[in-house]
Order: structure tokens, then C-alpha cells, then sequence
């Protein structure tokens, strides 16, 4: 290298020059670059951030030894704070939120999961390769960079010096004056804030692990005797049924609703015609974009569970959700339908399970449709065949879990003719004649039409199945667990997810219409909206049960 520069000095001299100046960019935009997807823009990368003029002294003023140490250190701290900026640009592209650093790193294996059914092994693999690729480059960028600058400052102390004394003025004067551009302020101080934000978040997660582990210990109906629980629908075949990703935007977006509106007022009108009516509402979730448990389990226990530590501490508690209730009584059995669970799930017990069907006891032999297992039609016959045209000594209560609607939204199942099922094996022209994932997952567009479509396919499977299979003690009890991610849903999408009540008995949906909601499955958007928390004791209220709280 040093012969290099000695026979070629022009272009060593410019070589050193573009090299200083690059560190210098990956420095300052490191610095200033935004956590919000939404906010990549080139204003957020003008500013002047306070955080390198606080280094540029710091390092300027130390000796060669901890100069070295200090730039090392502090350069691969801020490649950590850029990888975990960007960890929140996707986590709130996909999940509505920023990354937890407590909490979510257990989501990476769910992801390489996900990675895995939708772009195969190599796909999966390849991914992992690159993510792992530019946290070592983003980590050596920030730190080689930050040593550069560091030699660089240590050789000219006196211009460093005055640089810096101008750029501070600079600073506070658009501080004073409160100077923007695009309306983003020129004077940054984010890496401060968002090392004091990550703090107190840390804190705030500490804080409340401790603080919902005592309030899961308090249950309004947790020492109700089983008499008194739901004596209203003593007799009645319950379902409790989660449709995958869906949310008020598949009913109200311009692009979905036309659809999903279409197939709600069919499915109405001809479950009319076989004698079910309904009445729909709206529910937020405690989740978006993801984490479907969080939604299960926020919607059957009462309690509001938006993170992975709540999920423990509930399901690991015994606290009464919806199924448990109607198993305390000694009146129901109850059977779980998951055609999305494909290893051990410990959760059955908290929900009150007698028996669960996982993806593997459902004699699917088709072939999956990227992340779901089996579309959602065949998971429906196969708790007929299996469960609910059985004969039982009480009536069951049942929690089934749909998948189809599942993201990446390619390739998408087709309904076809009941009696033709079999085994599932009809279904392998049709997945093949499907869209590649990775063609619907670049396009915004494109993965609105598509999710619209696997709605339309999932209710429709749904209630097909209850026109074909339900009697005049059929009670349906249909949500969504979500909203789909922001791509689809829009950044600002609310959490709602529309939620419906089926049954042929009149009384059944008597016992509701104090709460407000829509005739037919279809919410009006000005429906009442909960939170989806707040729905089993209004339901296990509205069904004559008897509040015996349990306290902490």
C-alpha cells in the first residue's frame, strides 16, 4: 500500500479524500437516521447532529491509546443504534411498533420460519446470509469510519477545534430559531433521545412484566362457580373462529373492500336464507401485523396482551378465558381446530382444551400454500368429519384458528366442491397454478388485492361451512386476530378488526342488542368499537353469568 501511494500519489491523495469523506457520511447518517419508515426522506439526513460534535471534542482531547479505544467502542455502539433504527423501520412496517430489545428477539426464529415456507429453504437461507452480511458490514462501517475521522481530527487539532466551534454555533442557532428544512429540524440530538427512549423503554418492560403479572391475578368471573357461568346458552354448540389478518381495512380500503364487502353481504343473505342471522361490531386488537396469539389470547382471557412477556405470564396463570368458561360449567367438551400448530402447544391447557387437532391430525396431504398449512376449506371439513358430526354427550365448544389468510397472500386456495376434498390432493393445481410469493410481496398494490382475495376466501369457507353443517343450536362467534401489515393496511391504519355473532336462535342475538351493533356480518363503520379486551365479560355478561371476582 505504501508503495502504491508512492508511485501513484495523485490518485492515493484522492483515494484518502473520498475514503474520509465517506466516513464522514456514514458517521452523520448514522447519526441522524430515522426509526420511522414513513420519514426516509433527504431532510432527516441534512441535519447537524449534536452527537458528533460531542464526539469530535471528546476524541480530539484524548491521547492515541484511548482515542483508538473510544472511537472503536463508540463507532460499533452507533452501528448497534443504526441496526437498531432499522430494526424499527421493518418492525413498524410489518407490526405497527418499534423493536423491543427484551422482548422480541424470539420473533427471528418465527420470521426465518415464515422465510422459509414462502421463499423455500435456499430462499430462507439466502435471506439470513444478507441480514447477517449487513449487520457485520454496518457494524466494521460505523467503527472503521469513526477511527478515520478520529486520526483524522488527532492530526489537525487546530482546524478540528475551529470546525467544531462553527458547527456548534451553527447548531444552537437553529435551536434558537427553531430552523427546519421540509419541515425537519436542521439541529439533531436523535441519537440522544433515542438511546434515552430505548432506556426507558427497557425500564417501561421491566416495569411492566411486574405490574400485569398482578393484574392477571384479578378476574371478575375468576371465582364464579361453573352454575353460574353463561347459563343463557346451556345447550348450544359454541365456535369461537379466527380468521387470519382480518381487519377493518379488508372492509373500508378502496381497494380490498369492494371485494370483501361483496362477499360479506352474500354470505349474509344466504345464511339468512338457511335461517342464521347476525350481528357485527368492531374490536381493537392488541396486535398488528402479527403475533396472532397476542390476539387469541387478548380476546379469551379479557386481559390485554400486546407483548410476549404478558402472553407468558398469562398463559402460565389461571386466568379464565372464554373456552375455559364454558369447561368449568361440566356442560361443554371442548375440541382446539389448529391447522397453523405444527410442534408442541403447551397453551391448550390454559385454554381449557379437552383435545387439540394440530396441522398433523388433520390428514391433509396436499400441498401448503406458503406459510398455511392447508386452505382453510379442508381444515372446516375435517372438524365436521372429525369433531363436529360426531356424537357427543354435551355439546361442544369449539376454537378454531384459520390460516389461509395468512401473508405473503400466494398462492391463494380456491374453493371447490365439498363432497370433493378428499384428502386435499385437489388442491395441487390450484397451488401451482398460483402467484409467487415473492411477486406479491414486492408489490404494495398487488399484495391489497390478493389479501382482499384471501378474505373473501376465508369467510366464505366459513360460512359455507356453517350453511352446509350448522343446526338451531349452531352458535358462531368470528374475528379477525389483526390487521394486516401497514404495506397493506397504511401506516396509519387503526387496529380494529370486525367481529360477528351467527345463530338461528333468535334469543341468542336478543341477548346483544343492548350492545349496539350491525345487522349481517358486515360492521357499519360507525359501529361501536372496544377494545378487543373488554369483549369476554361483556360476552359472559350479556349470557347471564354471575361476576365472582377472584383478587390479587
Amino acid at each position: 500500500m505504501r508503495t502504491w501511494r508512492t508511485d501513484y500519489p495523485v490518485a492515493a491523495h484522492v483515494l484518502g479524500i473520498t475514503v474520509t469523506v465517506l466516513a464522514g457520511v456514514v458517521v452523520v447518517a448514522s447519526l441522524v437516521l430515522p426509526n420511522q419508515p414513513q420519514d426516509m426522506r433527504l431532510a432527516e439526513f441534512i441535519r447537524i447532529p449534536v452527537e458528533a460534535l460531542i464526539g469530535a471534542v471528546v476524541l480530539t482531547a484524548l491521547p492515541r491509546r484511548p482515542r483508538l479505544a473510544v472511537a472503536w467502542v463508540g463507532g460499533t455502539v452507533l452501528g448497534v443504534m443504526s441496526l437498531l433504527n432499522l430494526l424499527d423501520v421493518g418492525f413498524n412496517q410489518y407490526l405497527g411498533r418499534g423493536f423491543n430489545v427484551v422482548l422480541d428477539w424470539p420473533l427471528f426464529s418465527d420470521a426465518y420460519s415464515y422465510l422459509q415456507d414462502t421463499l423455500g429453504g435456499s430462499g430462507a437461507l439466502g435471506v439470513l446470509v444478507a441480514a447477517i452480511a449487513i449487520v457485520v458490514v454496518v457494524l466494521a462501517l460505523s467503527a472503521l469510519s469513526v477511527v478515520r475521522l478520529s486520526n483524522l481530527m488527532a492530526r489537525h487539532r487546530a482546524t478540528t477545534t475551529r470546525a467544531v466551534l462553527i458547527l456548534s454555533m451553527a447548531w444552537m442557532t437553529c435551536t434558537a430559531l427553531s430552523l427546519q428544512v421540509s419541515g425537519v429540524p436542521l439541529a439533531s440530538e436523535r441519537t440522544v433521545t433515542m438511546l434515552q427512549s430505548r432506556t426507558d423503554a427497557i425500564r417501561q418492560t421491566v416495569r411492566d412484566e411486574r405490574e400485569f403479572s398482578k393484574t392477571a391475578k384479578i378476574d371478575a368471573f375468576g371465582g364464579t362457580p361453573g352454575s353460574q357461568l353463561v347459563p343463557d346458552l346451556r345447550g348450544k354448540d359454541m365456535i369461537f373462529t379466527f380468521i387470519e389478518s382480518y381487519g377493518r381495512s379488508a372492509v373500508e380500503d378502496p381497494i380490498m373492500a369492494p371485494g370483501v364487502d361483496k362477499t360479506l353481504d352474500t354470505s349474509t343473505q344466504a345464511l339468512a336464507k338457511a335461517g342464521f342471522h347476525a350481528k357485527s361490531g368492531w374490536l381493537t386488537s392488541a396486535t398488528y401485523g402479527g403475533s396472532s396469539w397476542l390476539g387469541h389470547s387478548t380476546f379469551m382471557s379479557g386481559l390485554w396482551v400486546n407483548n410476549q412477556n404478558r402472553y407468558r405470564t398469562v398463559t402460565a396463570s389461571d386466568h379464565l378465558t372464554l373456552t375455559e368458561a364454558f369447561k368449568k360449567t361440566g356442560a361443554w367438551d371442548t375440541v382446539g381446530v389448529m391447522p397453523g400448530v405444527q410442534k408442541g402447544w403447551p397453551e391448550a391447557k390454559w385454554y381449557g382444551l379437552d383435545k387439540v387437532y394440530n396441522a398433523f391430525e388433520l390428514g391433509y396431504k396436499g400441498p401448503k400454500f406458503s406459510w398455511s398449512t392447508m386452505p382453510d376449506q379442508y381444515a372446516l371439513e375435517q372438524f365436521q368429519k372429525q369433531v363436529h358430526s360426531k356424537k357427543h354427550d354435551k355439546p361442544l365448544t369449539s376454537f378454531v384458528i384459520l390460516t389461509s389468510s395468512h401473508q405473503p397472500w400466494a398462492p391463494i386456495p380456491k374453493m371447490v366442491p365439498w363432497n370433493q376434498l378428499g384428502d386435499g390432493s385437489i388442491f395441487n393445481a390450484i397451488q401451482k397454478a398460483g402467484n409467487n410469493p415473492a411477486d406479491i410481496i414486492a408489490d404494495s398494490t398487488r399484495s391489497k388485492e390478493e389479501y382482499g382475495k384471501t378474505v373473501q376466501y376465508s369467510v366464505t369457507a366459513l360460512t359455507q361451512w356453517l350453511e352446509r353443517y350448522g343446526n338451531d343450536n349452531t352458535v358462531l362467534v368470528f374475528l379477525g386476530d389483526h390487521q394486516p401489515i401497514s404495506r397493506v393496511s397504511g401506516n396509519h391504519a387503526s387496529r380494529d378488526v370486525p367481529c360477528a355473532i351467527v345463530a338461528k336462535d333468535p334469543k341468542v342475538l336478543d341477548k346483544i342488542a343492548d350492545w349496539g351493533w350491525t345487522d349481517g356480518l358486515r360492521p357499519a363503520h360507525n359501529a361501536p368499537v372496544w377494545k378487543m379486551s373488554s369483549f369476554r365479560d361483556r360476552f359472559l355478561t350479556a349470557y347471564g353469568s354471575t361476576p365472582h371476582p377472584t383478587k390479587n
